[in-house]
């Protein structure tokens, strides 16, 4: 079992406004991520212990219902709350509970089975960045009340129907900080129980609206009743068993990529042979491609290959997910290539401002993803063609389409315009000062102006010297 120290973990504790009930607290403990570790063990603090969640609560043996909201196929089912089993590390999706990307949360209900005295509801969460904080309201009810709803959609206010407020979640660091770690969050009253009730309704925000990749990694929700037995919950997966891993570092640099394939062992050759060899050359030179002042790349991601996942691929923070079905049949194509564009992505952290506190100008999806496919399309793997755009497709070709079409519009400008544009973009992205005038001053044509040289050029194909002749 790993030790950490204690002293130099976050302690936050917040007291509950004064529109709570009086004597309602919530205390919140954060460890670092490098404190962190698989047993979920907080420090003690004075004025509110955050205990280690239990297999043995009330909620261990409760329904769990899904009120509104869509869970992420990439995560645990709603078992993964109450189930006593804990992810053996951050960046494990399928031991967490979370809803789908892009979504503003849910909200999710639990039902005791009966009238309980409830003296606390602990909640834990685990990630390496911005899915690690915890957003939400509490509420409960004993369901007597006439009006009781014990499932109150969005746009229902809970205590219009039988349900009280107890408490206010909100785990974000106040400062500029990382956001990433293991929370854990206990509701109590410290002068009693928190009072008798069969049902709590948990409305649930992701932790940054302008992230869509922002929904809370939960690993547990406990609900301890009055003389409950304290059964400590276990690691699912203990760190030291039978997870097949293949990592490696790769210099200059020393990032660590690990590749894992647990869900999928018939891609663990292809992975270790084809695969980690690229990713090995091409992540630090992609983030030599992505610099910014202050700014240094994550050090260590994670490449998972999930059985369950749908579509191609996408980055959250530090771990790309791999839909093993599509890379299965594209194995012999556009499978590497698929990751060097998740590789931008995990350069590019373009989050770093909304961190930061932040009201940033984001830059639009085209730039962003327009960028990860001229790296991928035109610097990796030029001699595919992959986002060729022939002359019959030039009028209605828009610039601002996104992935293959942008990247073709960004190499049009690097080799035309502005060789520095890619360096440019990249800095106004992360910053949060991104604006179409960027292209004005690096060019001195507008993009609107750009765009359609870029379309007359797609056209008439052929080169400058054939034109003149």
């Amino acid at each position: 079992m790993r030790r950490h120290s204690l002293k130099i973990a976050i302690v936050m504790l917040l007291v509950s406004s004064g529109i709570l009930l009086a004597e309602v607290r919530t205390a919140i403990v954060r460890l670092p991520s490098e404190q962190a570790g698989p047993e979920f063990r907080f420090p003690e603090n004075p004025s509110g212990k955050v205990p280690s969640p239990s297999q043995s609560d009330a909620a261990s043996k409760a329904v769990f219902t899904l009120v509104d909201g869509t869970r992420d196929r990439n995560g645990g089912e709603l078992a993964k709350l109450n189930d006593g089993k804990l992810p053996a590390e951050a960046d494990q999706p399928a031991e967490n509970f979370f809803f789908a990307a892009g979504s503003d949360g849910g909200r999710l209900a639990i039902d005791l089975g009966k009238i309980t005295e409830i003296t606390q509801v602990n909640s834990y969460s685990w990630h390496p960045a911005g899915r690690g904080p915890q957003v939400y309201t509490l509420f409960a009810s004993d369901g007597k009340p006439a009006d009781f709803n014990a499932a109150p959609k969005r746009g229902t206010p809970p205590d219009k129907c039988g349900w009280k407020q107890l408490a206010k979640v909100d785990t974000r660091p106040k400062k500029p900080l990382e956001p990433g770690g293991q929370y854990g969050v206990s509701v109590f009253d410290p002068k009693g129980p928190l009072g008798s009730y069969r049902y709590l309704l948990l409305d649930i925000v992701r932790t940054d609206p302008n992230d869509l990749f922002g929904n809370t990694f939960y690993s547990e929700i406990d609900v301890v009743a009055a003389g409950d037995p304290v059964v400590a919950a276990v690691s699912a997966r203990p760190a030291s068993g039978p997870v097949r891993r293949d990592s490696f570092i790769a210099d200059p640099g020393g990032y660590e990529i690990v590749i894992d394939t647990t869900e999928t062992p018939d891609l663990t050759d292809w992975a270790i042979k084809e695969l980690a060899p690229v990713l090995q050359k091409w992540y630090p030179q992609i983030v030599g491609m992505l610099p910014s002042e202050g700014y240094q790349a994550p050090k260590r991601f994670v490449v998972f290959f999930s059985q369950s996942m749908q579509g191609v691929a996408a980055t959250g923070g530090t771990r790309v997910s791999c839909a093993a079905a599509w890379f299965r049949s594209n194995l012999k194509g556009e499978a590497i290539g698929a990751v060097v564009h998740e590789l931008v992505h995990v350069a590019q952290q373009y989050g770093q401002a909304r961190q930061a506190g932040q009201r940033p100008a984001r830059a639009p999806g085209w730039v962003v993803e327009g960028m990860a496919d001229y790296i991928r399309w035109f610097l990796y793997e030029p001699q595919t063609r992959g986002a060729e755009i022939p002359p019959a497709r030039a009028a209605q070709a828009k610039y601002d389409a996104g992935y293959r079409i942008s990247a073709n519009f960004i190499s049009w400008v690097t080799k035309n315009a502005a060789k520095d544009i890619v360096g440019k973009l990249n800095v106004a992205a992360r910053q949060g000062t991104y604006s179409d005038d960027i292209w004005k001053e690096a060019t001195g044509q507008t993009l609107q102006e750009l765009g359609e040289k870029w379309k007359q050029s797609l056209a008439d194909p052929k080169p400058a010297e054939e034109k003149k002749n």
